[in-house]
């Protein structure tokens, strides 16, 4: 139903629309992100308001004036009032509640206190020494290959933090690929307008996934760890814890969340740095810029494009009026590339002295809680890459992902010139 009825938009050429539906805006955002910035601050897409602008996104998504849940059913579109009406239940994804993506406080204060822990500066430092090992594990096999040529994505930028995750969460990492077919399609129920098969892959996978922890949980219990998971499940189980629902949307957004920016953060670090051999020379000639040529890498095309919040009373964002119930799609892509605060926004310039001004981890409470894990492990994974393949260059074409919230390649391959592989 939402499909049919964006689709009609995107034919009369509704912004909005575009944005959710045409292959074209999905190859390549950013020259639509300009096509709203010359309309204003603030658009009225048709189907919600948007932003491009980074000093509106930055305000709304720091305001206390603005949630992410969706009150029912006043502020639901039309036909997504009929469904609910219908009956039925729902995938327990991560953009439907009990998530921590779609909760507000005081529940979404509740569940955040019980993991910021596992994230923290220290603990990430610590994980550091056991990502470089994971790294060169995975660069061995690609240097061991048979073949010249490898797919960057599948054989090492997926594999990396889904296997660094795996371990936090006291997951086998054996179950690392399953993991990564299970977020694919967990992934796509973050955009609108799916077909009705993706809506079908969603709903399995996530499915599948909350059927799997939910054995996993049972065998904790039994052989309890140091783990995050091992304290959920303690919490869990305590008088007036977490119901199972909580914890289970808890552990596969930790899960998925674990790898999904990363392996997109990866992806893309590469192909920016293939497309310009020039940046790559400085970062061979100095190894500390790494750290902001990560940031300049989330600024210049984010792994997540876009997130969504709702005014929950009137409210006056720079300069413009929202009223209550207000839904506003704020583009963190284009944001990131916002003249008025990054000049000469579409140059990749790893020596950029302001790239952490982006916003790619959003922003306020509901700031991604896995960002310095995922800008250590682009940084570990990506100097190690170039480090191990100096002469890497590109063997065909990337293809990008299907989604639109999210933004990253699925497949790229790459000639790895083992000819020049340190001994």
């Amino acid at each position: 139903m939402v499909r049919r009825a964006v689709g009609k938009r995107a034919a009369a050429g509704d912004l909005g629309a575009r944005l959710m539906l045409d292959p074209t805006v999905l190859d390549e955002p950013y020259p639509f992100y300009e096509q709203v910035r010359a309309r204003g601050r603030f658009v009225d897409t048709g189907l919600a308001v948007t932003t491009v602008d980074h000093a509106a996104v930055t305000e709304i998504l720091r305001s206390k004036d603005f949630g992410v849940g969706m009150r029912m059913p006043e502020n639901l579109p039309g036909a997504i009032r009929l469904a609910l009406k219908a009956g039925g239940t729902w995938a327990l994804g991560p953009a439907q509640p009990p998530s921590m993506l779609a909760a507000d406080p005081p529940d979404h204060t509740r569940y955040r206190k019980l993991v910021t822990r596992a994230f923290s500066a220290k603990q990430v430092a610590a994980l550091r020494h056991r990502t470089e090992e994971i790294a060169d594990g995975l660069l061995d096999d690609l240097a061991a290959r048979p073949g010249a040529t490898a797919d960057l994505v599948a054989d090492y930028a997926a594999l990396l933090p889904a296997t660094v995750i795996a371990e936090m969460l006291g997951a086998p990492p054996a179950m690392r690929d399953q993991f990564l077919r299970w977020g694919e399609g967990g992934a796509l129920s973050l955009d609108m307008g799916l077909t009705f098969a993706e809506f079908r892959r969603t709903e399995r996978d996530i499915d599948a996934l909350h059927d799997w922890m939910l054995g996993h949980f049972d065998r904790i219990r039994a052989n309890p760890g140091s783990d995050i998971l091992s304290a959920l499940v303690g919490v869990h189980d305590e008088e007036g814890g977490l119901s199972e629902d909580e914890l289970s949307s808890i552990a596969m957004l930790l899960l998925a969340a674990g790898f999904e920016t990363t392996v997109n953060l990866i992806g893309s670090g590469a192909a920016l740095l293939l497309e310009h051999p020039d940046q790559l020379a400085l970062l061979h000639e100095d190894p500390s810029r790494w750290a902001n040529a990560i940031d300049e890498m989330l600024r210049i095309d984010s792994p997540v494009q876009r997130t969504g919040r709702v005014a929950d009373v009137d409210v006056e964002v720079a300069g413009t009026r929202l009223a209550a119930g207000s839904v506003v799609i704020v583009q963190l892509g284009g944001a990131n590339r916002d003249p008025a605060v990054f000049d000469d926004p579409t140059r990749f310039d790893v020596l950029r002295a302001n790239a952490g001004d982006h916003i790619a981890f959003s922003g306020g409470i509901h700031y991604c809680l896995g960002a310095a894990l995922a800008k250590m492990e682009g940084e570990v994974a990506l100097r190690k890459l170039f480090e191990r393949f100096p002469d890497l260059t590109a063997a065909g074409p990337g293809r990008r992902r299907p989604t639109r919230t999210l933004r990253g390649y699925a497949c790229l391959p790459v000639s790895l010139a083992r000819t020049s592989v340190p001994a």
